[in-house]
């Protein structure tokens, strides 16, 4: 007996156990080196780096989405031939995962001062290597299948040799500078943040409207500002240079109030005359566009607070407060003065960082920054050339032209310790600035004046060299020559900007091309309500919880199925059901299939014998299927994908074919029986292969227990393709009619309450030779699935008098049902029958008669109409007859 005949008699379980077969077939998968890029050398690459998670803690349910999508393009891919390399890694996460640390910290009673940098450095890394660990674990769990010889760390010494080499470029190119800017403050992380790092919501706040005094004691301009507590680093006050009210005062002193310090009126056209009083106070330290007003005037900066958002020295009295508290208390003062004459209610868009949720401070402080403009224009050049990167859904494409057209100098330095160190150092003693991928010479030595700048990089400068450096940029690695560019990236649309736009532009500065094919943006994944997930909600999802409960696969089937590119998705505890119950659907029919299996081997299939009518449409249906889902897989259609799976296995190969087959595996016609156990093996094996990047330990499992072609794993099984000759439409025309009447009987059946067990007289009558014969060639199964006690085909049949009535396309059915029915009922029933086929009726030919539908539709498909408002008439004449049958 063969090794597959051997394997056949064993019987699979009653019912499917996921968590051992995640935990058996992850492990096999492992040992066996599947998921390792470089087995088919010869073969076209396919490349997908991962999104990299930061190692801040667990996987939640988004990521989940996220990986499902990349590992089922990478089996698709694998399966087709692909030499297919997921490169798998992790993010440092500057900021986020600084504070992780720092919270802890606290709890102990310690300060990341405390401890010093190299010190702190080190917990951080103990973080790291705990919660990669963990991200690890999760991987498998959701049977994500990984290259993970080639993992990376955005911290690891190729990626930071990676990130010196593109600093330096980039500052020898003059693209990166440092400068006093105003940036975007942290005040409770104490670091800059970038612009997109910026969330904005919308805030129930208040303007209040001040009086400045005129040095000269002749007056008074007010100005209205939402933020008092800056008052003290006013420099100015500036109105429009045309503006007839104040043209006159421009080069005049104010008197700041509180601090009584004397400032400017200066004529800006940057002021809008129309817009509340004309005159706007000036805080050059503390606003953005009052910065740039500043320099236009040359105004001095004054600071007002220090980084952690409490005023400092140049605050006067309320030096030490808090910026909330000192607002309270310089209102307070203003008020008593007279200077705050009136305050409004007034709702307005702060700024809060995305990180610590802290309100972000306009901050004037020396920082790194990268020009964007001249990397922009590479980028905005390639995309409207039609060279760049394809976006799917395309509607994405103009979000993202937007963003980088008017993009801004982005601020790189983060005042954190966890992060790449900016590769520059400072000599105390010259003042000497240098800039290189290693440090000066005599750097290292004791009392050396060199000192490498404290700051380190933004988290995203690192991530947006990801599809190269992970390759081994910048040397030209075997691997970079290989697999560069990727094929897609697959990732959420809230961070085109952070990341999709930045790995665009460096790809372009430093390896000329595009850094992947395809973008693929999914959507968010919200709660049953449409809320987005989060902690104060307390609605958040655990993807290992959902995986506990009904297994890797099920949550794989809905979160991959639920949507379409581009929308949210909802998650739902009954969909995950859903999944699950399909899952054990097919493992029911598959232990059915190998109870009939039993001893055949992969030699065994011959699909050369004669084949029935459920054999050769299964077959047809078997490749339309195929070639559909590569189709719909090639376009990322999941959502339709799932849908045809879903369709074709449930319906078609468990509800119809299988019941079909039952005649023959049971029955005498050895012959007839080889074939049909040839077709249900050939059937199964394929339908697994589809189903295998979506439900992978399923498919799996039950593959290993079917005779197929020689093969280890399902894992690198090829990909089902379609097989013109499987066509078999003479068989699908057969199996329509036949499935048809056996839906018409059962719906009859039902409708009076006839049990299903019950046997009934069956009555046919075909109204054309070509129905006549289908139905003669295949009465068995009328036989079987109709339940009959006797059958009569005869197209010269006589209806007869008290019986319920089904029409089908060629053919009328009637049950003689005497003593089951009341008259009566079965007229309502076909009068309601013939208002269906009215209205149907009166749609087609409304549709025919509208002259413009016939001249824009095509020819092909107007046919179509016709041919079905025939059929309607056809059927509702039958059911005209039959009433008058009835009631004569």
């Amino acid at each position: 007996m063969s090794e597959a005949q051997e394997r056949n008699t064993i019987s699979m379980p009653t019912t499917y156990d996921p968590t051992n077969a995640e935990r058996k077939w992850y492990d096999a998968w492992m040992t066996g080196g599947y998921f390792k890029a470089g087995l088919r050398p010869d073969a076209p690459k396919y490349t997908i780096v991962i999104p990299p998670p930061n190692v801040t803690g667990m996987l939640h349910i988004g990521h989940a989405l996220d990986f499902t999508l990349q590992d089922i393009l990478i089996r698709f891919k694998r399966m087709q031939g692909f030499d297919a390399l997921w490169l798998p890694g992790t993010d440092h996460a500057g900021i986020a995962t600084q504070t992780k640390v720092e919270q802890k910290l606290r709890e102990e009673g310690k300060s990341r001062y405390d401890l010093g940098r190299e010190a702190f450095l080190e917990k951080v890394w103990e973080w790291k290597d705990q919660y990669a660990g963990t991200i690890r674990s999760q991987w498998a769990k959701m049977g994500l299948s990984l290259d993970y010889s080639r993992e990376r760390f955005t911290l690891d010494e190729g990626l930071s040799k990676a990130v010196r080499e593109v600093f330096v470029r980039l500052y020898e190119k003059g693209l990166i500078y440092r400068g006093k800017r105003i940036i975007n403050w942290d005040p409770a992380a104490r670091t800059a943040l970038s612009d997109i790092e910026v969330e904005y919501k919308e805030v129930n706040g208040h303007l209040y409207h001040l009086q400045y005094p005129l040095a000269d004691g002749s007056g008074f301009l007010t100005v209205a500002t939402t933020r008092p507590e800056t008052m003290l680093g006013d420099t100015a006050v500036a109105v429009h240079p045309e503006d007839e009210r104040y043209k006159h005062l421009i080069g005049k002193m104010l008197k700041l109030p509180i601090v009584s310090r004397e400032i400017p009126i200066v004529g800006d056209e940057y002021v809008e005359k129309e817009f509340g009083s004309g005159a706007v106070k000036i805080t050059p330290a503390h606003d953005p566009n009052d910065f740039e007003v500043g320099g236009r005037h040359d105004l001095p900066q004054i600071i007002v607070m220090d980084e952690s958002g409490k005023m400092n020295e140049n605050a006067g009295p309320y030096q030490g407060m808090d910026r909330a508290d000192c607002r309270k208390a310089i209102v307070k003062d203003l008020q008593e003065q007279g200077v705050c004459i009136r305050i409004e209610d007034h709702v307005h868009q702060v700024g809060h960082s995305e990180r610590s949720g802290a309100v972000v401070e306009p901050y004037l402080s020396t920082q790194w920054f990268v020009a964007m403009m001249p990397l922009a224009e590479k980028a905005i050049s390639s995309q409207k050339s039609g060279q760049g990167v394809n976006f799917v859904p395309d509607r994405f494409e103009k979000i993202y032209l937007h963003w980088i057209e008017n993009v801004r100098d982005w601020c790189i330095s983060r005042q954190l310790w966890w992060g790449h160190r900016i590769p520059a150092w400072h000599n105390d003693q010259t003042g000497e600035l240098f800039v290189g991928t290693e440090a000066p010479a005599g750097a290292d030595a004791e009392g050396s004046p060199w000192r490498q700048d404290e700051d380190v990089l933004d988290t995203w400068f690192s991530s947006a060299l990801w599809p190269f450096s992970t390759l081994g940029w910048p040397e030209n690695t075997d691997d970079l020559k290989r697999y560069y560019p990727t094929d897609v990236l697959v990732t959420g649309y809230d961070i085109i900007y952070f990341w999709v736009a930045r790995m665009i532009f460096t790809a372009l500065e430093f390896t000329e091309s595009i850094p992947f094919k395809d973008v693929l943006i999914h959507g968010l994944v919200r709660d049953a309500e449409g809320r987005k997930m989060s902690k104060s909600l307390g609605n958040g999802v655990d993807p290992l919880e959902v995986i506990e409960k009904y297994g890797a696969d099920a949550m794989r089937y809905m979160i991959s199925t639920g949507s379409t590119p581009g929308q949210d998705l909802r998650f739902r505890w009954e969909k995950v059901e859903q999944a699950r119950n399909f899952a054990n659907k097919i493992w029911n029919a598959s232990r059915f299939a190998l109870m009939n299996l039993e001893g055949f081997a992969a030699e065994d299939i011959d699909l050369s014998g004669e084949l029935s009518t459920a054999d050769r449409w299964i077959l047809h249906r078997l490749g339309e299927t195929a070639r559909d889902i590569t189709r719909l897989m090639e376009s990322y259609e999941f959502g339709e994908t799932g849908r045809l799976l879903y369709n074709f296995i449930w319906d078609d190969l468990c509800d119809w074919y299988i019941e079909f087959a039952k005649l023959t595996l049971y029955g005498t016609d050895e012959a007839a029986k080889k074939s049909t156990q040839s077709v249900l093996a050939y059937v199964l094996d394929r339908t697994l292969r589809l189903l295998h990047p979506f439900m992978p330990y399923l498919s799996e499992e039950i593959w290993q227990h079917l005779p197929h072609e020689p093969g280890e794993t399902i894992t690198l099984a090829a990909w089902p393709q379609y097989n013109a000759a499987f066509e078999a439409p003479e068989a699908v025309s057969e199996m329509g009619l036949l499935m048809d009447a056996i839906r018409a009987v059962r719906n009859v059946r039902a409708e009076v309450g006839v049990t299903p067990g019950k046997k009934v007289e069956l009555l046919v009558k075909p109204t054309n030779s070509a129905t006549s014969g289908i139905l003669k060639r295949n009465e068995e199964y009328l036989r079987r699935f109709c339940n009959t006690s006797s059958l009569t085909l005869d197209d010269a049949l006589t209806p007869p008098d008290k019986a319920m009535t089904a029409i089908v396309t060629g053919a009328e059915l009637y049950l003689p049902l005497a003593g089951l029915i009341d008259i009566s009922q079965e007229i309502a029933r076909l009068e309601k029958e013939l208002a269906s086929l009215n209205s149907e009726v009166e749609r087609v030919e409304k549709k025919l008669s509208n002259e413009g539908y016939i001249a824009k539709a095509p020819a092909h498909v107007v046919e179509q109409e016709r041919a079905k408002g025939e059929d309607y008439r056809d059927k509702r004449d039958k059911v005209l007859a039959r009433i008058a049958e009835l009631r004569g």
